[in-house]
């Protein structure tokens, strides 16, 4: 995993130094206050060319330099293309620093995004944990050339799972189930997981585990091991499907909402690109984006080809 993707999972247990977009770190409502106008559903105004740039230009999709952040600007970029927007691909680009700077220039158009980690890297105070919630202040928080659009249901974020075996043994699908075991289950995560969970996890659910481990990169393989019975794994993490692991619910928000979001430059696009991304948002899911992860990072498939897989199942393409 990238320094990248581990700096964006920081955010999400509580740190923001310097962010990165990338880094190796569903709710069920997931749809973002479009701050373009009208309701949540509605599309992009102000933006006229049928090309599907607000310029008559071209529209540029970036992304981060990690895989699962190339996979969504791949899907992003065909699904675009298949609505006859004509495309330009800058992937692999590098931090939210940097990427942020380009969306504001022009440089680039359009940006997958995650909400909470790019709302902590514009405001580090604020407390918002769901999707509704996490939305409305991104759109307070970003200068008036920026926007975001539909948020997708799949989401990268902090989840405690546990193996399929475990959940059926003692019937666990939240966290909140995990009260009556806690006791007796070993915990592992990052080095930094206990200092900065283990309070909240006491005062929110009432969980008091036996142990605490420092896996670190190796949780789901301790998870599938044994050596510990509940794992701090990354919601799109491909291991989740290669060992069968259960992400539990979080119904308290102890982890707050991580959803995949379109961020957009509002000149560059139009009502045909804004469309076309909102579908994409509309059918992406947590459980359908680690299953294409798992191609990409396990079976080393090429991501354009498993977007564009992805797109056809699901009549985008």
């Amino acid at each position: 995993m990238s320094t990248l993707k581990r700096s964006r999972r920081a955010v999400l247990l509580g740190t923001l130094a310097a962010l990165a977009l990338g880094a190796t770190a569903c709710s069920s409502s997931a749809s973002s206050s479009n701050p373009l106008g009208g309701g949540p559903n509605a599309t992009a105004s102000g933006a006229g060319a049928a090309d599907g740039s607000g310029t008559g230009g071209t529209v540029v999709v970036g992304s981060a330099n990690f895989p699962e952040n190339v996979l969504l600007g791949s899907i992003y970029s065909q699904a675009l293309k298949a609505k006859g927007v004509k495309v330009d691909e800058k992937f692999n680009i590098g931090s939210r620093e940097v990427l942020y700077g380009q969306l504001q220039s022009g440089n680039l158009t359009v940006l997958p995004e995650y909400n909470g980690a790019l709302l902590a890297y514009l405001d580090a105070k604020n407390t918002a944990v769901t999707t509704q919630d996490v939305n409305a202040a991104l759109t307070k928080a970003l200068p008036s050339s920026l926007a975001i659009l539909d948020s997708s249901p799949a989401e990268d974020k902090d989840s405690l799972s546990v193996t399929q075996e475990t959940a059926d043994k003692y019937n666990l699908k939240s966290v909140s189930d995990l009260a009556a075991k806690a006791g007796e289950f070993t915990i592992g995560g990052p080095p930094e997981f206990k200092s900065r969970r283990e309070q909240q996890f006491k005062d929110v659910y009432g969980l008091t585990f036996k142990e605490w481990k420092p896996t670190a990169d190796t949780t789901a393989n301790a998870l599938k091991d044994g050596g510990i019975q509940v794992g701090n794994v990354f919601t799109t993490d491909p291991k989740i499907v290669q060992y069968k692991l259960v992400p539990l619910t979080d119904p308290k928000n102890v982890f707050g909402a991580q959803n995949i979001t379109p961020l957009v430059n509002k000149a560059g696009v139009d009502a045909t690109a804004t469309a076309a991304l909102n579908a994409v948002s509309a059918k992406l899911d947590t459980a359908g984006l680690t299953g294409l992860m798992k191609r990409v990072s396990i079976d080393k498939e090429d991501p354009s080809t498993v977007a564009k897989d992805w797109l056809k199942a699901n009549g985008l393409a």
